[in-house]
């Protein structure tokens, strides 16, 4: 492999690429997702998506929200034929140096019961699943 694996933040240019990498990437999603979306987070806040590229080419996602007070990761996705090649582990790293230096003590992440491929990446990142926890949703109308 040439060089390794830089992470950078996500800009206006990369939306559409994106959105393009997570519908290959991230299986078993079942969201609609719009540039509309994912054009908001990255002018909302400019470094939440994290991008793992190598050789030029896009390779992982990782959303990192911090709201000031707790610190959400979403769409951690790699591509198929880069996987168990430390990517989604810089990419969390990254991440979890981003929210230490923001001030957050704890990041959470929301991953798919069903998505089994991605839980052992999780642990071995040092994540625990708590199964006392619920996620609790209603879809907004506009």
């Amino acid at each position: 492999m040439g060089e390794s694996v830089r992470v950078r933040a996500g800009t206006a240019g990369d939306v559409e690429e994106v959105l393009a990498f997570w519908r290959h990437a991230a299986e078993g999603t079942d969201r609609k997702d719009s540039a509309a979306a994912v054009y908001r987070l990255v002018e909302r806040d400019p470094e939440a998506l994290m991008l793992a590229e190598l050789d030029g080419r896009l390779v992982g996602t990782l959303i990192a929200g911090w709201d000031g007070w707790r610190c959400h990761l979403y769409r951690l996705a790699v591509d198929p034929a880069h996987r168990r090649q430390g990517i989604a582990r810089t990419l969390l790293a990254a991440a979890e140096r981003r929210f230490t230096e923001a001030g957050g003590i704890r990041a959470d992440a929301m991953v798919l019961h069903d998505n089994t491929i991605a839980h052992p990446a999780w642990v071995a990142a040092g994540y625990t699943y708590q199964p006392q926890w619920g996620r609790w949703v209603k879809p907004l109308t506009v």
